[in-house]
């Protein structure tokens, strides 16, 4: 991999068309599946997906609704395993995806920072030393000790991405939770992405937004039914997506 944090090698994923359980264990028992031609059981969600990305780099993800775009980002992070193909990452990966995913609910904003810090491998005195920052960052200091089931979407976004970011990941994988918050919180967000890369961080953003992907990415790759479409160039790949929309 050398100079590279990721690297995707003609990587297919397939998923069920069935996708309730006990539907498809029917089918399973029932020896019906084998009648029904492959195609027709399963979904290519990615087909033939190549991309490198390089150590610091930060890259764009556009696609419409269905795209294959989550899907991509959990192949990467591990959460998926591609069906065909490989997937090679270079350091400490996170996935911070939809709005305070991975909260145990019943739990208190802070018990939560000291959770997914211990999840991510941290000490109590590491996760200690970062807390008072991530509280400051998200700007929820008067419910930090709140049940995070009392959070509205904004404030689980807000604490989601300030406790990933603060962990200082090597590969930041963030999923449609750069335009959460308001403006001064979407400043702090970028920057805060800015510092990361400046310490070597890789960062790959899912978003429907030309504006935030123009202001921080090195390239942006267009993705249409599970297959990359566009070469990386920034002004193809907003091309591409204003064609989708039409």
């Amino acid at each position: 991999m050398k100079n590279s944090a990721i690297s995707v090698q003609n990587v297919a994923l397939d998923y069920p068309r069935k996708k309730k359980g006990t539907g498809l264990i029917r089918e399973i028992v029932t020896r019906r599946f084998k009648k029904i031609p492959r195609k027709e059981r399963w979904f290519r969600a990615l087909n033939e997906i190549n991309l490198e990305i390089k150590k610091g780099e930060v890259v764009g993800i556009m696609g419409p609704n269905g795209s294959g775009k989550s899907t991509l980002l959990r192949v990467i992070a591990g959460i998926y395993a591609p069906d065909e193909g490989s997937v090679e990452v270079e350091g400490r990966i996170t996935l911070l995806a939809g709005i305070g995913t991975g909260f145990n609910q019943d739990l208190t904003g802070r018990e939560n920072i000291k959770l997914t810090g211990s999840i991510f491998g941290f000490d109590v005195k590491s996760i200690k030393s970062m807390e008072e920052e991530i509280i400051d960052f998200a700007g929820i200091r008067d419910f930090i000790d709140d049940p995070i089931r009392t959070y509205s979407a904004g404030m689980r976004a807000r604490l989601g991405f300030a406790i990933i970011s603060n962990l200082e990941p090597d590969i930041l994988l963030l999923d449609e939770v750069m335009s959460v918050g308001d403006h001064e919180f979407r400043k702090k967000s970028r920057a805060r992405i800015e510092e990361l890369v400046k310490g070597d961080a890789t960062v790959v953003i899912v978003s429907h937004s030309k504006s935030i992907l123009k202001s921080m990415c090195d390239k942006a790759y267009g993705i249409e039914k599970g297959k990359i479409v566009t070469d990386g160039n920034l002004d193809s790949t907003f091309e591409f997506y204003e064609s989708e929309k039409e």
